[in-house]
C-alpha cells in the first residue's frame, strides 16, 4: 500500500509538472529568458508579486512556482549546509596572491554546491542555506586591522583585491553560454569595514579620492570584467543616505555607471536600519519604498513584507514593483529552475565532487600557498622528519576551531597542527604535547608543568593565536567583549607569558606557528620565538598544510595581504574612513611587516629589468621583462611584485600601487626571465575630485618579492629592482 501511495505521489507530481510546460508559457525552453520572465510576472497578482521581494520567497502554486531560499554563503566554502571542503579562509587566498588557483577553489565550491542542491531539491529541502545564490564574495577593503571581518576579504588593496575577487566569481558563476552554474554576490556595497557595533547607523563620508581610489575599485571590477550577477547593500549609510536607499551608489554608480543588470539584496536587517539605525523613514512602508526605488530587488529581513501596503499607500508603482520582480526571476531562470532538469548540463555533477579527495587535496595545496613565514632565524626551518624529541603545544595546537574561521561548511576531517605533525615526522620521534595554556584567559591552576617540558626537547612547535571566538560578526564573536572587532592587536596575555616562560627554559629552536584572520601585533614576543609561521585559519587540511611547511616539504611562499602594524597605537581612529596613515599606500610609520612580505626557504635575486619605452604617453602600454633567480640549492615558489612609485606624491597620490604580480616557480639556482605588460589605463590615477586622471611626472616601478621599503630589506625580502618612466 506504501509503495502504491509512493508511486501516484510521483506520478501526480509528473503529471502536474507536464500541465505547467504544456499551459504556462514561462516553461518555454524556446523562448528567450528575458521574455519568459516578463510572461510569469505579467501572470502574477499583486499578492503574489509582493511575496516574492524576501530571501525566503514562497511558492505560487497556481503558477506552478516552487518556493525559494536566496540566502546561501560560500565564502571559502558551501557553508551552512552539511557536509562539504572547507577551504582556507578569504584572508589566507588573498595571500596565495594566486587568482588561478582561487578560481580552482569556487569551481570546485560551486560544483559541491550543484551536488548538493539536486540533493536538496530531491529530499524537499528548499530552505535556507540549500539554493545556488551565494552571497559571497567579501570585497570590502580590509583597512583596518581591527575590523573582526576583516578575515573574510582578500586584505587591504584594492588590486589584489580585484584580481582573486573575479577569480573568485568566475569560478562561482560558471562558463556556460546559456545557464549560471552558481551565483556570486559581491559584497558589502560601499565603504564598510567596521566598527561592527556602529554598522547599524553609522555614516561614512569618504573623500572623492578614497572614495574612487580604495572602496569602489573591487566592486567595479567584480560588475565590468566578471559579471557578477548579485550585490549586497551594507549596513552603513554613506554621505548621509543608507546603503539600501542610496540612489548615488545603486543607480548612478551601479547601474548607469557601471551597467549591472543582476539583483540587488540588502545585508540583513540592513533595511531596518534605514527606518531604526539610520532614521530616513518614518514608517516601514516609507522604508521598503525608498529601498526599491533606489534598485533593492530582494530584502533579507522584514521590511518588504509590507512592500504591498506600500503599493497600496501609492509609495511605488507597480510597474517598478514588476521590473525590480522581473530582475529577481531573470536569476532564477538563468539557473535553470525552469527547465528540465536534463537540458542544463550543471544538473549532472553528481554528490562525489562533495568533500572529495580532489577538494581536500585543492584545500591542502591553497593553505601551503597561503602560509607566510615571518620569520627563520639562523635557518631552523624546516624541520628533520626524523628530530629525536619534539614538542607541540600551545592553546590551538589541537583545536579544530582555528582551522574554520566563519561562514564554514561541514568536514568529518578537520586535520589539526598536532595531527599534522604526527603524520609527518618519524615514528620513532618522541613527540609530546600539552596544551599548556588557556587560550583568552589565565589558567585557574598555578601549578602548570607544561613549559618545563621545552627543557628536554630538540625542537618546540608553538601554536597561538585568537580565532573565531575572539573576531568576526557582531553576532558571532561569543568571546569577544567588543562585538567581534578588537581594541588591540596583541595575542591574548596568557598567550604572551606562555611564549616567555617556554623561551626562558627552552632547549632547542621555537616555532611560533599563529591562526588568525588579521594582523597580530608581536612586538612583545617576536624576540623570543626562533621562526614565525602565520598560517591564518587555514581550513580542514590546516594541519597537514603546516606540517608540510614546517618539514620542508614544501617552501613556504604566501605574502601578506594586508600590512601588520607593531600595534595599535600606529592606527588612525578605527571610524575614521579617510586613508590618511592607513594601508602600505598611505602609511608614515614603519610596520612591524609591510604589505607583500614573506620568505622561502631559498633566495630570489633580480636582475636586467628592462621596458619597452622611457616615457610613455596616453595610449600607450608598457611591457618589461626582469631576471628573477634561485640563488639557493632549494625549490620554492615566490611572487614577483611590481609597485608604481610616484617621485612626486603631490601630497595625495600613493607612496606606492600595486600594479601586477606573478606567482614564479623557480628551480634550485635557475633563472627565469619573466615578462610583464602594464595597460595603459593602469597608469590612470585617481584625483581629488575622485576621477581617473593621466598625472603627468616621473615615476619609478619597482620590482621585488615584497613591498619595496626599507623595512622589507631588513626583514630578509630580495633587493628590489626598477625601472624609471615617465608619464608624458
Amino acid at each position: 500500500m506504501k509503495n502504491n501511495v509512493s508511486i501516484f505521489i510521483i506520478l501526480f507530481i509528473l503529471t502536474l509538472q507536464s500541465y505547467a510546460q504544456n499551459n504556462f508559457k514561462w516553461y518555454d525552453e524556446s523562448i528567450p529568458f528575458n521574455e519568459r520572465a516578463n510572461l510569469l510576472v505579467q501572470a502574477m497578482t499583486l499578492e503574489e508579486k509582493c511575496s516574492q521581494f524576501v530571501s525566503a520567497s514562497p511558492a505560487i502554486p497556481r503558477l506552478d512556482v516552487p518556493e525559494y531560499n536566496w540566502w546561501n554563503e560560500s565564502l571559502h566554502g558551501v557553508a551552512r549546509n552539511g557536509k562539504a571542503t572547507i577551504f582556507p579562509q578569504g584572508i589566507a587566498m588573498g595571500a596565495t596572491f594566486n587568482p588561478e588557483l582561487i578560481k580552482e577553489v569556487s569551481t570546485a565550491i560551486s560544483d559541491e554546491g550543484r551536488a548538493k542542491f539536486q540533493v536538496s531539491k530531491s529530499i524537499n529541502n528548499r530552505g535556507q542555506y540549500a539554493g545556488l545564490t551565494y552571497w559571497s564574495p567579501n570585497v570590502n577593503i580590509f583597512r583596518d586591522p581591527r575590523w573582526g571581518r576583516g578575515q573574510e576579504t582578500y586584505g587591504e588593496d584594492p588590486f589584489l583585491t580585484s584580481k582573486i575577487g573575479i577569480a573568485y566569481v568566475e569560478g562561482l558563476q560558471g562558463d556556460h553560454p546559456k545557464y549560471l552554474k552558481t551565483t556570486a554576490c559581491a559584497k558589502h556595497y560601499a565603504v564598510h569595514s567596521g566598527p561592527e557595533e556602529l554598522r547599524h547607523s553609522f555614516n561614512a563620508n569618504p573623500s572623492k579620492l578614497d572614495l574612487n581610489e580604495t572602496y569602489l575599485p573591487a566592486f567595479e571590477a567584480l560588475v565590468t570584467q566578471a559579471n557578477v550577477q548579485g550585490v549586497m547593500g551594507a549596513y552603513n549609510a554613506v554621505y548621509g543616505e543608507p546603503s539600501t536607499s542610496s540612489t548615488f551608489l545603486l543607480d548612478d554608480i551601479l547601474k548607469k555607471q557601471w551597467g549591472f543588470n543582476g539583483y540587488i539584496v540588502s545585508d540583513c536587517g540592513a533595511l531596518g536600519d534605514i527606518l531604526k539605525g539610520h532614521k530616513k523613514a518614518k514608517t516601514v512602508e516609507e522604508a521598503a519604498a525608498l529601498a526599491l526605488i533606489a534598485g533593492v530587488n530582494l530584502n533579507c529581513g522584514w521590511v518588504y513584507n509590507e512592500i504591498q501596503s506600500a503599493v497600496e499607500k501609492g509609495l511605488i508603482s507597480e510597474s517598478l514593483l514588476d521590473e525590480r520582480l522581473k530582475q529577481l526571476f531573470l536569476i532564477r531562470f538563468k539557473l535553470g529552475f525552469f527547465d528540465k532538469d536534463e537540458s542544463n548540463p550543471y544538473n549532472s555533477i553528481g554528490t562525489e565532487v562533495i568533500n572529495s579527495k580532489e577538494n581536500k587535496e585543492l584545500a591542502r595545496k591553497v593553505a601551503q600557498q597561503s602560509i607566510v613565514l615571518l620569520k627563520n632565524d639562523n635557518n631552523v626551518l624546516p624541520l628533520d622528519k626524523k628530530i629525536k624529541s619534539l614538542y607541540v603545544t600551545g592553546p590551538f595546537s589541537s583545536s579544530s576551531n582555528i582551522l574554520i574561521a566563519n561562514y564554514y561548511g561541514m568536514s568529518s576531517n578537520l586535520v589539526t597542527v598536532l595531527e599534522g605533525v604526527t603524520e609527518k615526522v618519524s615514528l620513532g620521534t618522541s613527540l609530546n604535547y600539552r596544551q599548556g595554556v588557556l587560550p583568552f584567559q589565565k589558567n585557574l591552576n598555578p601549578l602548570n608543568w607544561a613549559p618545563n617540558v621545552a627543557k628536554t626537547i630538540d625542537a618546540t612547535i608553538l601554536v597561538v593565536g585568537i580565532s573565531n571566538e575572539i573576531e568576526g560578526e557582531e553576532v558571532d564573536a561569543i568571546a569577544s567583549e567588543h562585538k567581534g572587532d578588537r581594541k588591540d592587536l596583541k595575542l591574548p596575555q596568557s598567550q604572551i607569558d606562555y611564549i616567555k616562560e617556554i623561551s626562558e627554559v627552552k632547549k632547542g629552536p621555537l616555532v611560533l606557528v599563529i591562526g588568525t584572520g588579521s594582523p597580530v601585533s608581536l612586538e612583545d614576543v617576536e624576540s623570543y620565538v626562533d621562526a614565525i609561521v602565520l598560517m591564518w585559519y587555514p581550513g580542514e587540511q590546516g594541519g597537514n598544510a603546516v606540517a608540510d611547511i614546517l618539514f620542508g616539504d614544501v617552501s613556504p611562499s604566501g605574502h601578506l595581504p594586508i600590512t601588520f602594524p607593531k600595534n595599535v597605537d600606529q592606527l588612525p581612529a578605527f571610524d575614521d574612513y579617510s586613508m590618511k596613515g592607513r594601508t602600505y599606500k598611505y602609511m608614515e610609520k614603519e610596520p612591524m611587516y609591510p604589505f607583500g612580505f614573506g620568505l622561502t626557504y631559498g633566495q630570489t635575486e633580480f636582475s636586467n629589468a628592462s621596458g619597452n619605452l622611457k616615457s610613455i604617453s596616453k595610449k600607450q602600454d608598457f611591457s618589461f621583462s626582469v631576471d628573477i633567480k634561485n640563488t639557493s640549492k632549494v625549490n620554492f615558489e615566490d611572487v614577483i611584485q611590481v609597485y608604481l612609485v610616484p617621485e612626486d606624491t603631490q601630497g595625495f597620490l600613493p607612496k606606492y600601487s600595486l600594479k601586477a604580480f606573478k606567482r614564479v616557480e623557480l628551480l634550485a639556482g635557475e633563472t627565469k626571465n619573466i615578462s610583464f605588460n602594464i595597460s595603459n589605463e593602469d597608469f590612470y590615477q585617481t584625483n581629488l575630485e575622485g576621477e581617473k586622471a593621466w598625472i603627468k611626472g616621473n615615476y619609478k616601478l619597482m620590482i621585488g618579492n615584497a613591498l619595496p621599503s626599507k623595512k622589507s630589506l631588513k626583514l630578509g625580502a630580495a633587493k628590489p629592482i626598477e625601472i624609471t618612466i615617465k608619464l608624458k
